[in-house]
């Protein structure tokens, strides 16, 4: 009879944890997250650390920076839930050599997060 208390209760938990976060992702408005584009001739040579939250979508990543372009961006953390995909965005982002690049459809909160850490990155 306990264990069968526990599991339900345990059960309830879930349910509300997982509405409480559906809740959440649906009060985000991504459309006001705004990308702003860097200067790369303003951005000294280096690896830069670069954070963003958008709604419930964290990251923190790491852009190094050789002869004013953009040769790598690591991912460090990302907090997405089903949000991993986006980190496909990563080779646009370095080819284009800009954050002006389409976002990964059915990620959108996850890539405008990375968008927004590499743009806290290069400030």
């Amino acid at each position: 009879m306990k264990i069968k208390k526990i599991f339900s209760l345990s059960f309830a938990v879930i349910i509300l944890f997982a509405v409480v976060f559906i809740i959440v992702i649906a009060c985000v408005n991504l459309d006001a997250v705004v990308i702003t584009n860097p200067d790369f001739q303003k951005v000294e040579d280096g690896t830069y650390e670069g954070n963003s939250k958008v709604g419930p979508v964290r990251v923190t990543l790491n852009v190094e920076i050789k002869n004013r372009t953009m040769t790598s961006i690591e991912i460090v953390r990302h907090f997405n839930g089903r949000g991993k995909k986006a980190e496909a965005i990563i080779p646009l982002i370095l080819e284009k050599q800009s954050l002006e690049v389409d976002v990964v459809s059915g990620a959108t909160g996850s890539s405008k997060a990375i968008l927004k850490a590499v743009e806290d990155a290069l400030k």
